[in-house]
């Protein structure tokens, strides 16, 4: 299996710290925040990583090398001056990841979720790890119903953690589906990867669990702060 970490957002609330380090290299108890996530992706038995990068970009191979230090092999995925949002950057790293099902997480969270937990492939085209709604969060995004599978709206959303595990064929109509929205003109094009998930939730093909433990979306200085 391979995998996206994302890493090319520019970390605006997170400034003045980001104004000379990408956010996925801040220091989270003696380590870049992004290390935490390709130690437990070499546990995992990955040997090929992803890294879009847009922000910054020229910061990261300097900091992580090839992935040697992990066991791994990095790829960066530079998505140019302005980052393409995760839609538009998981599209951009397609012909990197392959056609086989592939694990994405966000450089920008900090989770004791266990990488082993998730299942080897989706059983549709996406399986999603959902967290308890934090404060800056409340509605949450998705509903996960009691048999795994998951719908846009419900009673009891859940918020997504940034763990997913996908299959490229998510993107099959993604045109389609993202219509005329800003940036889908663009080349290479800009959209977020919600519009997709939420297409493939109504058609039945998007299961997901809920993770009780530690996690952190590491979006403020203040919230870096707590982690210690």
């Amino acid at each position: 299996m391979k995998a996206l970490v994302f890493a090319a957002g520019k970390g605006e609330r997170m400034r003045p710290l980001t104004d000379t380090t990408p956010k996925p290299l801040l220091p989270v108890r003696g380590k870049p925040l992004i290390a935490w996530h390709l130690e437990k992706l070499a546990a995992l038995g990955v040997h090929d990583v992803v890294v879009n990068t847009s922000w910054l970009a020229e910061a990261f191979e300097p900091a992580l090398g090839q992935g040697e230090r992990w066991g791994l092999r990095l790829h960066y995925s530079h998505e140019g001056p302005e980052p393409l949002e995760t839609g538009g950057g998981m599209l951009h790293a397609l012909p990197r990841l392959g056609s086989e099902p592939f694990l994405a997480v966000n450089a920008d969270i900090w989770c004791d979720y266990d990488f082993a937990r998730l299942p080897r492939e989706p059983a549709g085209l996406a399986h999603l790890v959902l967290v308890d709604n934090p404060a800056h969060n409340p509605e949450g995004d998705f509903a996960l119903l009691d048999d795994g599978s998951m719908q846009p709206a419900g009673h009891q959303r859940l918020t997504f953690s940034g763990i997913g595990l996908y299959r490229p064929a998510l993107f099959a109509n993604w045109r389609s589906v993202i219509g005329a929205a800003a940036g889908a003109e663009l080349e290479p094009p800009r959209f977020r990867l919600a519009p997709l998930l939420r297409a493939a939730m109504r058609a039945g093909q998007v299961t997901g669990e809920h993770h009780r433990g530690t996690w952190t979306d590491v979006g403020t200085p203040e919230r870096l702060a707590a982690l210690g």
